[in-house]
């Protein structure tokens, strides 16, 4: 990186980050909708940013209100999705779609490729506009604290696109967690079997006359249209394979630790890590990898006592998985889960199932009595609480910080440096060449 956009980076951040830890950790409330209307039954109309495959399944699962506006850099996403939702609007360029729609739409939702969740999502927010993004929240550790600070500033009704934690399955583990069923926990490890090795670009393909590169492309560095070998198959960057290349994703990590730490943070109540050292293969300026460590340092908080979390990805495991058995002997090696370790036993979970095991085979831990409610779901929570100017459980100010500490476990992992982090403060107190990686340039005409 050359001296200037070093000093750039630096004095942007300095200006930036002047936002300390007082951001609301309840949720963030909006005025009310652009229609004028406090009614919970009357419909809001809402603009779509990315119209495919997982925004596919966001703009549907928000099909109670009004689908007003679509906007996609792909023509044939965009006509496709325009024909399920025939009284939306078409747009290309989503800041042309918000300066447009301003005064029309109710909330956003954004589920474009990771590296354009922030621009999007900050111009909507300074609009006063509700949102719903996909997970991760953003691309790089700034991006998070930033958004969290726009949201809470604006009065915004907020929520991260972590979709399974709406699940009954997540709640019921919160509840055996937090009620000291296993006793104190002073050790967690989340770990996910997935590979986003192997990618790297081709630069002699024709770019399809459907796909706007140059918007697609954002707020990342100018690059001609490219393509991608991973691991000897030819597939397109857009629209999945991005996730395998620095300047758009950051690898499984990126793509399922918002996913699988959720967990982790929700139960033990934890924000800031104070410290981060991550172990993987050598890293490569372009491509990401699989097979990393994570390992975080988490304070105490309160009553509860200081937390040491560990990540797997890429088939690492925690080396004690092996030895965990149920109670009918079955092995419990799962290719993908968390495990809380607790001073009266664990709770072994995934998505879908969890599993309490006692210190003494002999004893029987019962978890409480169910008392997280039952969601509405992750979009119609969010839906609702536009409506009602209520709370939801994954707004900007809980992703936010869950979105840092993935992000800067990905830092650590790019630097090659164990962080010394100081959350509150947004500050990193050892590291300077870890620093520019807590944010980007932007191209110019993207901003946050």
């Amino acid at each position: 990186m050359a001296t200037s956009e070093r000093r750039q980076r630096r004095d942007f951040l300095k200006r930036s980050l002047a936002v300390g830890g007082g951001l609301m950790t309840a949720g963030c409330w909006s005025s009310l909708p652009a229609s004028g209307s406090d009614s919970p039954n009357e419909k809001l109309n809402l603009a779509a940013i990315g119209t495919a495959a997982r925004a596919a399944a966001d703009i549907a699962g928000c099909q109670t209100e009004n689908i007003v506006a679509l906007c996609d850099v792909d023509a044939n996403s965009l006509d496709k999705a325009a024909g399920t939702y025939q009284q939306a609007r078409k747009y290309v360029d989503f800041r042309v779609m918000l300066e447009k729609e301003a005064d029309r739409i109710d909330g956003v939702i954004i589920g474009t490729p990771d590296h354009t969740h922030a621009p999007a999502a900050s111009m909507a927010l300074q609009m006063g506009k509700p949102v719903y993004c996909e997970k991760p929240l953003t691309h790089t550790v700034y991006e998070a604290r930033r958004l969290a600070q726009l949201a809470a500033e604006n009065g915004c009704v907020t929520q991260m696109g972590n979709q399974i934690h709406s699940g009954d399955n997540y709640r019921r583990v919160v509840e055996i967690v937090e009620s000291g069923t296993i006793g104190p926990v002073r050790e967690a490890h989340v770990w996910v079997g997935v590979d986003y090795a192997g990618g790297t670009l081709l630069t002699d393909k024709p770019k399809p006359a459907h796909v706007n590169w140059d918007l697609w492309l954002g707020p990342a560095p100018k690059r001609p249209y490219v393509e991608a070998n991973i691991r000897g198959k030819h597939e397109t960057v857009h629209p999945f394979h991005w996730r395998w290349f620095w300047d758009y994703g950051t690898g499984g990590f990126g793509d399922f630790g918002c996913h699988y730490m959720d967990l982790a943070h929700w139960a033990l109540h934890l924000r800031y890590p104070t410290s981060i050292q991550a172990s993987g293969p050598a890293v490569d300026p372009v491509a990401t990898t699989a097979g990393l460590v994570v390992e975080y340092e988490y304070p105490a908080r309160e009553e509860l006592p200081p937390v040491r979390l560990t990540w797997y990805d890429g088939g690492k495991r925690p080396a004690i998985l092996a030895s965990l058995k149920d109670r009918s002997g079955n092995p419990l090696d799962w290719k993908s889960g968390q495990l809380f370790i607790g001073e009266k036993g664990m709770v072994l979970s995934n998505y879908g199932n969890h599993v309490l095991i006692p210190n003494d085979p002999d004893d029987e831990l019962l978890p409480p009595e169910p008392y997280i409610p039952k969601s509405l779901g992750q979009h119609q929570e969010w839906i609702h609480a536009i409506k009602t100017s209520g709370p939801t459980t994954c707004n900007f100010d809980y992703a936010g910080a869950l979105t840092e500490a993935v992000m800067l476990g990905v830092v650590a992992y790019r630097s090659g440096e164990t962080l010394q982090w100081d959350g509150d403060n947004f500050q990193l107190q050892n590291s300077a060449a870890a620093q520019h990686l807590l944010h980007k340039e932007y191209r110019d005409g993207w901003t946050i």
